[in-house]
């Protein structure tokens, strides 16, 4: 499912009304404000973060700078697009280092939020950024959590420290003096978690932050509990001065209730996002983006980031090449459908292209249908896959036959092919996305 899937379906409903008119009235603008009012509460978003929105995009879009506008809708939108992007952003969303190593950073969660995962991702995060961290097992309490954290962490290539169930304060200090010594410059405490939030867990996390006098205590929230994380996020705010929040799933069934409520309730930046189940799956969060995203405006800087890890410069240039001279083939094509398959769900990389997803209508893209025609490419002489032209009747059934497909598999493939031939043009030329190439 795409990011904030039917929040962005209902803004781009309500806006595409409003772009779609000249002049626009005061009580046009009000309708709108109305409805954008009504989908952020089905969104979950608190009420008294609606109220104050509504009243600031209010107060700007039915100015004599919108109304007397040659594009109102347009401006209308520009406005929203700030007052969300200033209703999630903060000065200090970046990771705070501390001036001596090692940074520590405290995470902290309820049960069921993601936050063992959560410690593995932050690390495979920081190594990649050249960092050396280490993961510290404090959740002595619940069954497998610190053989999960030793899972996860050899899925991050992450060393882990763990001594049992020994008291967590003792672990926790131990860690410390055991990074100082070994040269970790980051050490990443995965503390203990509770169904609900009691007494008992508040003040373990207390001695903890009191004996270790951590760099970052972080929380971490189940994006689709809505504002139940909200609630979440003032407890334990109120008791440990929290730094900031990790939102998790925010690639699941999300209506974006927590993401546009939790720094305005608690003044505390979203500092990282999870964005899918790999160890891989963790963003910095970008209020910008999100914004952008949220009123289907797509998200081309994020897309550029996820193609720069996969494809090199000497790549892009090469691409850049085949689509100038028009020599695109199925051998390009099949290595973008395995690079994009690394990226992630292809649906969400779509969705972050501005307008694209539009012109879909909503249909999605079945991810079983890559590993389709990827058979159907292999199957493929390689003078046929260099000239596609080659590709006749009998070739096609015999490319059927070999991958274990139908004729109009292969029919449909080709047609695609053709599409995104013409579709990577486009999009080539669309401000930003040529930065890709």
């Amino acid at each position: 499912m795409a990011l904030f899937g039917s929040l962005t379906e209902k803004m781009s409903h309500i806006f595409s009304k409003l772009t779609k008119r000249g002049k626009l009235t005061e009580l046009e603008i009000k309708e709108a404000m109305r409805e954008v009012k009504l989908a952020l509460l089905e969104a979950d978003v608190n009420y008294l973060v609606v109220k104050d929105f509504i009243k600031k995009v209010s107060e700007k879009a039915v100015g004599d700078t919108v109304l007397k506008s040659l594009t109102p809708g347009q401006q209308v939108i520009k406005i929203v697009n700030e007052e969300l992007t200033n209703l999630m952003s903060s000065p200090n969303q970046k990771l705070m280092v501390a001036s001596m190593p090692p940074t520590i950073i405290m995470m902290c969660g309820l049960q069921g939020a993601g936050k063992t995962t959560m410690c593995a991702k932050l690390g495979a995060y920081l190594k990649k950024s050249g960092k050396k961290p280490l993961l510290v097992a404090c959740d002595i309490y619940r069954p497998a959590a610190i053989n999960q954290l030793k899972v996860v962490g050899g899925q991050a290539k992450v060393d882990v420290f763990e001594k049992g169930t020994q008291n967590p304060i003792k672990t926790a200090k131990e860690a410390v003096s055991l990074a100082l010594k070994q040269g970790y410059d980051t050490v990443i405490i995965d503390t203990a978690g509770r169904l609900h939030i009691n007494e008992e867990l508040m003040n373990e996390l207390k001695q903890i932050k009191k004996e270790v006098r951590p760099t970052e205590i972080l929380l971490t929230v189940d994006s689709m509990t809505g504002q139940d994380a909200v609630t979440v996020a003032e407890s334990f705010n109120n008791d440990l001065d929290i730094t900031g929040v990790i939102l998790t799933k925010l690639d699941g069934d999300t209506r974006g209730g927590a993401a546009l409520s939790i720094k305005a309730i608690t003044n505390k930046p979203i500092k990282f996002c999870g964005v899918g189940e790999k160890i891989g799956d963790i963003e910095p969060f970008y209020a910008d983006r999100i914004a952008s995203r949220i009123l289907g405006m797509g998200d081309v800087l994020s897309l550029i980031e996820k193609a720069q890890e996969q494809v090199s410069e000497e790549e892009m240039k090469k691409l850049e090449k085949s689509f100038r001279e028009n020599s695109f083939t199925f051998e390009d094509y099949l290595s973008q459908l395995e690079k994009l398959s690394k990226m992630g769900n292809i649906n969400d990389l779509i969705a972050m292209i501005p307008g694209l997803s539009g012109k879909l209508g909503g249909a999605k893209i079945d991810e079983k249908a890559l590993v389709k025609n990827r058979a159907i490419i292999q199957s493929m002489t390689k003078k046929e896959r260099l000239n596609p032209d080659l590709i006749k009747s009998s070739q096609r059934k015999r490319i059927a036959k070999g991958s274990g497909t139908t004729i109009q598999d292969v029919n449909m493939l080709i047609r695609q092919f053709e599409q995104s031939k013409e579709m990577m043009k486009q999009m080539k030329n669309k401000r930003g996305f040529g930065r890709l190439f």
